[in-house]
C-alpha cells in the first residue's frame, strides 16, 4: 500500500447498523465492521431493531465473513441502568463482540470487572480532546478512542505522536449535533426525550423564529428566515472524503460513519464510497487520479443521497458557516427505488433479478444500480412481474407491504445492490 512513496496501515471502515439488513448491506458494499446496540444501553432508541439474540445472530453472520461487530454501551448512565448492566454485560460476553463502546466511567469499570480484557472503545461522546486525555482513557483500559469531532488535523497528529500505542478512530461522514460532542439538553428540555440516553428528537432540526436582542452589538448573529422559520441550528453534514488521504497519513486506525437510523440506500452509497475511496488513497495510483476519484465520489455523495449540505466541520478550520439555514435537508434528484435481493441465471444466458421495491419503480423508466465496489449501472426497466400477485405489472411500489418484483436482466445485477431513478421535484427548491 503505498502513497507518495511512503507506506500507511489501511484503516478500518466502521459503519452503523439499524438492523440486521442494514448491517448485511454495509459488509457486501466494504465495511470491515459495524457498531450496533440494543435500546437500553445505546445512544439510538428509536429506530433500532436489536435484541440480544438479534445481536448473537449478528456476531455469527459477522464473524463468518471475517468482518467485526462492536456493540455500543455508549449511554450516560443513571442509577438505574447501572443496576441493570451486569447482566447485559454477562449476555454480550456470551455473545463475543469484537468491543464494547463506551462513555461513562461507571459503564467502563463495570465493563472491566465483569469481561476483563474485551476491548474497550472510548465513544466519541466522552469528547477527547488532548493527548492527556487520551492517555487517561488508555490508562484506564481503553484499546482505542474515538477522538471528539471538535479536533483539527493538526491537534489528531499531536495526539498520534504522544500516544503511539492507542488506537485512534474520528468520524467521516454523517450528522453533526450543534451541542458539544453531541452532548444535547434540547430535546430533554422541549419534550422530555434525554438525547444522552439515546432518545434525541432532534429540536436542532426544527424550525425557529429568533430575533437578535442588540442587532448592532458585539457578536450579533444575521438571522436567515423564510415562510417556515429559521434552521439558525441546523448543521450541515460532515463528509471528509476529499481528505481520506491526509487523515490516513496522520496515523488514524478508523473511520467512522454515523446513520444507524438511514435508509439501506444511503448506507450503501455512503459504506461504498468510502470503501472505494479508501482503497484509491492506499493506492500506488496517481495522486491526481486519486484526486479525480475522490471529487467525483464526493459528487455523488452531495448530489444522490440525502444531506443537509457538507462541511468539513472543525478538520480542516474553525467550522464557520457550516449550517444549512434554508430548510431541515436538501431534496436530492434521484430517489430510492429497490435493493436487489436473488438474481438467478437462466437457461437463456439471462438473469432473473428479484427487487424488494422502494418507493416506485416503472417500466420503460432508466435506473442506476450501485454495486459492492460503486460500480454504477446503467438499466432500462422492461416488463416487471409481481412475484406476490402473480402477474405482470408496469409500475410497482414499496412499502409496509415490501413489494417484490422479477425484471429480466442482459447483465448479473449482485446482490445487496440498489436502484435509484432520477427524479423531478417540483417543490422545496
Amino acid at each position: 500500500m503505498k502513497n507518495h512513496g511512503q507506506k500507511f496501515k489501511m484503516p478500518e471502515l466502521l459503519a452503523p447498523a439499524g438492523n440486521f439488513e442494514k448491517m448485511k448491506t454495509a459488509f457486501a458494499f466494504g465495511a470491515d465492521a459495524v457498531y450496533l446496540g440494543i435500546p437500553d444501553f445505546s445512544l439510538r432508541v428509536r429506530v433500532n431493531d436489536f435484541t440480544i439474540p438479534e445481536i448473537k445472530r449478528a456476531v455469527e453472520y459477522a464473524h463468518g465473513l471475517k468482518k467485526k461487530v462492536y456493540v455500543t454501551v455508549n449511554i450516560f448512565a443513571h442509577n438505574e441502568h447501572l443496576r441493570k448492566l451486569p447482566a447485559h454485560i454477562a449476555k454480550l460476553k456470551a455473545i463475543g463482540p469484537d468491543g464494547i463502546f463506551i462513555s461513562d466511567p461507571g459503564i467502563l469499570e463495570e465493563v472491566k470487572r465483569a469481561w476483563p480484557g474485551v476491548k474497550l472503545i472510548l465513544s466519541t461522546q466522552a469528547n477527547c480532546t488532548n493527548s492527556r486525555a487520551a492517555r487517561f482513557w488508555q490508562k484506564a483500559g481503553c484499546k482505542r478512542v474515538i477522538l471528539a469531532r471538535e479536533l483539527d488535523l493538526k491537534e489528531i497528529r499531536e495526539i498520534r505522536a504522544r500516544a503511539p500505542k492507542l488506537e485512534l478512530e474520528c468520524f467521516v461522514h454523517g450528522a453533526l449535533c450543534m451541542a458539544y460532542s453531541g452532548r444535547c439538553f434540547l430535546s430533554k428540555y422541549y419534550n422530555d426525550r434525554n438525547a444522552n440516553l439515546g432518545d434525541c428528537s432532534q429540536p436542532c432540526r426544527w424550525e425557529y423564529r429568533a430575533a437578535s436582542i442588540e442587532p448592532a452589538g458585539h457578536g450579533a448573529v444575521e438571522l436567515h428566515e423564510e415562510a417556515h422559520g429559521t434552521y439558525i441550528l441546523n448543521s450541515e453534514d460532515l463528509c471528509l472524503i476529499k481528505r481520506l488521504p491526509e487523515l490516513i497519513a496522520a496515523g488514524l486506525d478508523a473511520f467512522k460513519i454515523e446513520g444507524r437510523a438511514k435508509s439501506v440506500y444511503y448506507l450503501a452509497c455512503v459504506v461504498g464510497a468510502y470503501r472505494r475511496a479508501i482503497d484509491f488513497a492506499c493506492s500506488a495510483k496517481a495522486p491526481e487520479q486519486v484526486k479525480d476519484e475522490l471529487e467525483f465520489l464526493y459528487r455523488e455523495l452531495e448530489t444522490k443521497t440525502f444531506n443537509r449540505g457538507f462541511t468539513e466541520g472543525f478538520m480542516f478550520g474553525a467550522g464557520e458557516g457550516a449550517q444549512n439555514l434554508k430548510n431541515s435537508h436538501n431534496y436530492p434528484a434521484w430517489e430510492f427505488c429497490g435493493q436487489t435481493v436473488k438474481c438467478a441465471k437462466t437457461s437463456d444466458d439471462k438473469y432473473k433479478v428479484y427487487v424488494k421495491v422502494h418507493n416506485t419503480l416503472k417500466s420503460g423508466e432508466r435506473v442506476e444500480i450501485i454495486c459492492p465496489g460503486y460500480d454504477i449501472m446503467n438499466m432500462k426497466i422492461g416488463p416487471m412481474f409481481d412475484v406476490k400477485k402473480e402477474k405482470e405489472i408496469n409500475e410497482a411500489h414499496g412499502g409496509a407491504a415490501g413489494t417484490m418484483v422479477v425484471i429480466e436482466s442482459e447483465k448479473e445485477i449482485p446482490v445487496y445492490s440498489v436502484w435509484r431513478r432520477s427524479i423531478i421535484r417540483t417543490f422545496g427548491l
